[in-house]
């Protein structure tokens, strides 16, 4: 057998080593989101997100439900069909009833006490839930305003007895159906992407949504009033499977958190200032935009959710601790 030069045998080695690196594949990220491409949600995705990643991330975004969906997006992480989605509590309550909390009506505050809670233990106990029960890792929170009822019609509404029979629209899953009912109303199940067409045809008299979400939607086109009632904090969690991201190096991890960070706080700041200033926009098309007795609301759904089976799944003293912050 022939012998290869010392010279020739290092360089083989060296070639040997370095050919993993430079024949490294990208990671892929498919993300699935519900929202259209040209919200701020989206757009910080896209414009930050996506850019602050690396060149080691190929970041692939679907968006208006095109891919997958609403309410399929976490099982299709678990399956490895998409990497990551935005979801909102009542998603991931579906596996793991502790997040129904979030969702319950008047609990989280507004955008200051969600990022609060995130960052405070509940945040950590509820990251830690995500991990053992779904297999992901919640890396944030996209707040996109505070829900509020939009209707068609000319009935005022003071109190929650006033939503009687009416027939509004809210997302699939127990935790959003209870929501409605916590509202005093008839709640629907409707994907939000045919919610415009249900409202204009009288499927529905209503809907709930925060009030960047009803004109980005163009909900108002075809509803009548919005009424103040500020009963639930709109947001979504950034998550991406656990095993995705176990499988990233320190630098990797690094670099998704501050770019989600980034993405999240830049979200946030162009939804606070837009609600006030859609009051105003909202009138100006036309549509009656006033405040109930939320204490009435308060009061009404504070029961109904201590009289309900939901609460019960609420891990012990969380509630407290969240009040606290």
């Amino acid at each position: 057998m022939k012998l290869l030069p010392l010279k020739a045998l290092l360089l083989a080695a060296a070639t040997a080593v370095a050919l993993p690196a430079t024949a490294q594949t990208k990671v892929e990220l498919i993300f699935s989101d519900v929202n259209p491409p040209d919200v701020p949600r989206s757009e910080a995705m896209i414009d930050i997100f996506a850019k602050e990643l690396g060149d080691d991330f190929d970041f692939q975004p679907y968006f208006s439900a095109t891919l997958m969906k609403q309410g399929t997006e976490l099982t299709g992480i678990q399956r490895g069909n998409i990497q990551m989605a935005g979801l909102p509590p009542s998603d991931l309550a579906q596996q793991a009833p502790e997040f129904d909390i979030l969702g319950a009506a008047y609990v989280v505050r507004d955008q200051a006490h969600l990022k609060a809670i995130f960052k405070s233990e509940v945040g950590e106990q509820l990251k830690q839930i995500a991990r053992d029960k779904m297999g992901v890792e919640i890396l944030g929170t996209f707040y996109y305003g505070t829900r509020q009822v939009n209707l068609k019609g000319d009935k005022e509404i003071k109190t929650p007895a006033d939503l009687s029979g009416v027939k509004m629209r809210m997302p699939g899953g127990e935790s959003w159906q209870f929501l409605g009912k916590a509202l005093g109303a008839n709640p629907v199940p409707i994907p939000y992407t045919e919610l415009y067409t249900a409202l204009q045809s009288g499927v529905v008299d209503g809907q709930d949504n925060p009030l960047p979400n009803d004109k980005a939607m163009k909900f108002y086109e075809v509803t009548d009033q919005i009424v103040l009632t500020d009963h639930n904090v709109g947001f979504g969690m950034l998550i991406v499977s656990s095993s995705l991201w176990n499988d990233l190096s320190d630098d990797q991890k690094a670099r998704m958190q501050v770019a989600a960070d980034n993405a999240t706080t830049w979200l946030d700041e162009q939804y606070l200032p837009q609600e006030a200033e859609l009051i105003e926009f909202f009138k100006g098309e036309g549509l009656k935009v006033y405040a109930p007795d939320v204490k009435a609301f308060q009061a009404y759904a504070q029961q109904m959710y201590l009289d309900s089976p939901l609460s019960k799944s609420w891990p012990e003293g969380m509630l407290d601790e969240i009040n606290k912050l």
